[in-house]
């Protein structure tokens, strides 16, 4: 049998109708040779995202915008256990309202009346108000909906069986995770027994009939073609549908840190959260074959605002209350939490807000790549321009500058046609679900086509225009006049944007995917593309009247410096004119959030430099650790703003520099082979970079098909002190696996660490160790192995 609309499957030519599926329970059908047998349901992974389409005749309604639904009072679903107790199989179907795993994908196994397929309305704003209600769509009665093809079916339609009629009397979908089909869908890794298997590629069934089968019978099956998430590239499909883990970058274009995310989007309990996303939105199944429509939900659900989604976003430094960001090491544990409590999870940051999405999609099959923006701007009042104010003396007026560019940020890319829009916006499409600003309403951001951005065509949706101006906006530097009036003195263009990557394909190295993002730098292309899109923008004469006179040249160096040392930043200059130029230059120094947020001054410096014709000179400015302990925020970066006025020609120079200290790494040590279902140890040291005691510190470890995400609290670690750790733990999946450790505590986070372990399957050939519960999440108390100075 085939169907397609799965990253693995080829296109097809054209669709076919879909009858409507019946549950896997055992039925008797009554099939005269004439009468088609019902498809039997599956958990379908692509656009499809694990929903069947709607029964004939139950179509969407108009709507006005993709992720917003009005219909029957949405009422709040029920939160399932991630990791549910096995029941005997007699006392499961015989619980009223206890539906099978199938009824949360499969329309009439549901139940739903026809008008549940309604867009349903946003839900109800109480956070807590998902849990210890039954799921109207997928949990309620098993009352049947009038005139299913779920009940038996003859010649003459009334269910009667007649004498030598052709009766299905079981179905095998040969669902084991080493079966057949698991194994040629690429879903066996998926820690769930069901069948789950792709669009667009054959699988088997076995049907078992009352009698043998006869030529003159007749058996059909009747399947929707369609594909619409097709990637053309298997190595693509490896990396961005079936990769457990992938890299993250963060830190500064010259500062580039990285670290693992565990994804781990076939971990048991993670694809009843996808499910369970959809769900709590509302989502019809009739939509959920539309990826512009599903990526566009999700990217709306995985923030909490509107729709108390699964991650509460929290820039404020202060994560008393929950989880700092930095703190995370995969998606695991923030999606079995929000499907075990219907609570939002704090908190997130933009990396987490990625990861998150990253395993969702790639959970229901759609091609999907974590992107980190270097230098990423924030566009408030939608001029498309990145505009900072400076008074007379050019010393910044935070007061009044609202955009900010962040140090870095990072989103989605996910792959898909666009048949809402002209052709030859196929492919990589921006999906981004940090809440910045509202679309539609909602805080949601895309699906938004990298072609779009490409090419400055900010009218194109969704959301086009904010992320334009994210990669590709120039920065505008105003000064005061003694009137009070503003003037552009000087336009950064290569300052927003300045790099684009991802983890590439088959390795843990970078992509650098800019290219796909904008044209060359400085090019004719690129500049159109800016100025078609500063057009539309609410500051379209932004590029007029501006001054020319650029004799001298600015540069700002920072050395990679580590926390907790001294370090030094110097403003280079140089007069590329054939005239002495005076120079009068100012710099502020201050810490800063990675949103672009910074703190107060607390440093500053002023000198006047004379530059002979084609003379070079550096200003150095050095900065003691006590000087910036105290400022510091999360990330440990700072901001280093730098003006200059030119005495003879009025240039007026500018520029922002972001710079960051680097953190210490985890070193993770296996000690011993791993194999599946046997006990393994991993050691992990970790030395204090800074002289003063961390407190409160809290080790994180989790790693798909390893080990069930795990809070280890180890109390206090002195200045400058080395700790050791053991921890034990049994893999439940053979192949190769990331383990990722995390530390964090009020004095230092961003503290990470991975090892590569390859797993050998268990003794006797077993492939998989059942142990789908894993490990409690719960935080327990550790003591340190070891200990020792510095």
């Amino acid at each position: 049998m085939e169907q397609s609309g799965s990253p693995f499957s080829a296109p097809q030519p054209r669709p076919l109708p879909l009858i409507n599926h019946v549950p896997p329970r055992p039925h008797t059908f009554h099939l005269p040779a004439a009468s088609p047998v019902p498809a039997v349901p599956t958990w379908l992974l692509d656009s499809a995202l694990l929903s069947p389409a709607p029964p004939p005749g139950v179509m969407d309604g108009p709507r006005s915008d993709v992720g917003r639904w009005g219909g029957n009072p949405w009422q709040p679903p029920t939160t399932p256990s991630p990791e549910p107790e096995p029941e005997p199989e007699p006392e499961r179907r015989s619980r009223r309202g206890g539906r099978s795993f199938w009824a949360r994908c499969c329309g009439c196994c549901s139940c739903r009346n026809r008008a549940d397929d309604d867009w349903g309305p946003e839900p109800h704003r109480d956070r807590g108000s998902g849990s210890g209600r039954r799921r109207p769509d997928s949990r309620g009665s098993d009352s049947r909906r009038p005139g299913s093809r779920a009940s038996g079916v003859n010649a003459a339609g009334d269910g009667t069986i007649r004498e030598g009629m052709l009766v299905v009397t079981g179905v095998d979908l040969l669902s084991s995770r080493s079966d057949q089909n698991r194994r040629e869908h690429h879903t066996d890794e998926f820690e769930y027994d069901e069948l789950i298997i792709r669009r667009g590629q054959p699988f088997h069934m076995v049907l078992h009939f009352s009698r043998p089968y006869e030529s003159s019978d007749r058996v059909a099956l009747e399947l929707l073609i369609e594909d619409i998430v097709y990637v053309d590239h298997e190595d693509w499909r490896q990396e961005y549908v079936l990769n457990e883990s992938g890299r993250i970058y963060y830190g500064t274009e010259a500062q580039i840190g990285e670290r693992t995310w565990n994804y781990g989007q076939f971990d048991h309990g993670v694809l009843d959260a996808c499910l369970y996303i959809l769900d709590r939105r509302g989502m019809p199944y009739g939509g959920r074959g539309d990826p512009v429509s599903v990526s566009r939900v999700i990217s709306a659900m995985v923030n909490s605002l509107d729709d108390n989604g699964v991650l509460i976003g929290n820039w404020s430094g202060d994560y008393s209350r929950g989880t700092n960001p930095s703190a995370w090491v995969g998606s695991v544990e923030i999606l079995l939490s929000y499907l075990r409590t219907g609570y939002s999870v704090p908190y997130g940051q933009c990396w987490v807000f990625a990861g998150v999405t990253t395993t969702v999609l790639r959970c229901l099959g759609l091609a999907t790549r974590t992107v980190t923006n270097f230098n990423s701007a924030h566009d408030t009042d939608t001029s498309l321009t990145m505009d900072i104010y400076f008074d007379e003396n050019m010393k910044p007026l935070e007061h009044l500058n609202h955009d900010s560019v962040w140090n870095f940020h990072v989103w989605n890319d996910c792959w898909m046609k666009r048949p809402d829009l002209p052709s030859g916006f196929d492919g990589w499409q921006v999906v981004d679900a940090t809440p910045q600003e509202t679309s539609s309403g909602i805080f949601c951001c895309g699906p938004c086509s990298v072609e779009s951005i490409k090419n400055g065509l900010v009218y194109m949706k969704y959301d086009t225009p904010f992320i334009f101006a994210e990669v590709n906006s120039d920065k505008v530097y105003w000064q005061r006049q003694d009137d009070g009036s503003f003037k552009i003195v000087y336009v950064e263009e290569k300052a927003i944007g300045t790099l684009i990557v991802t983890k590439a394909v088959g390795s843990n190295m970078q992509d650098d995917v800019t290219h796909i993002y904008k044209h060359p730098e400085g090019s004719e292309a690129e500049r159109k593309a800016v100025e078609t899109a500063a057009a539309h923008g609410s500051k379209p004469n932004v590029y007029t009247n501006r001054d020319s006179a650029e004799d001298v040249a600015l540069q700002v160096e920072a050395q990679d410096a580590v926390m907790g040392q001294d370090l030094t930043v110097s403003v280079v200059l140089t007069n590329r004119g054939s005239s002495t130029r005076t120079v009068k230059l100012h710099l502020y120094l201050s810490v800063t959030f990675y949103t672009g947020v910074t703190g107060p001054v607390f440093k500053e410096s002023k000198k006047e430099v004379v530059l002979a014709p084609g003379a070079t000179e550096r200003v150095s400015m050095p900065v003691a650790y006590k000087e910036y302990r105290p400022q510091l925020v999360d990330q440990g970066s700072m901001l280093l703003n730098v003006s200059g006025h030119v005495k003879e020609n009025g240039q007026v120079l500018a520029k922002q520099h972001t710079f960051r200290l680097r953190t210490p790494d985890l070193s993770l040590t296996l000690l011993g082979a791993a194999v599946v279902g046997q006990e393994c140890e991993v050691q992990i040291v970790f030395k204090n970079p800074l002289p003063v005691t961390l407190t409160n510190v809290v080790f994180r470890l989790e790693g798909s098909g390893l080990q069930r995400p795990k809070i280890l609290n180890v109390g206090d670690i002195g200045g400058n002190e080395t700790v050791t750790l053991h921890q034990k733990f049994v893999p439940v999946r053979p192949g190769p696996r990331q383990l990722i450790a995390s530390l964090d505590s009020p004095q230092l986070s961003q503290v990470h660490g991975v090892i590569q372990v390859d797993v050998a399957p268990a003794p006797g050939g077993g492939g998989f160790f059942s142990n789908a519960g894993g490990n409690s999440p719960l935080g327990e108390t550790i003591p340190m192995a070891s200990r020792g100075g510095a």
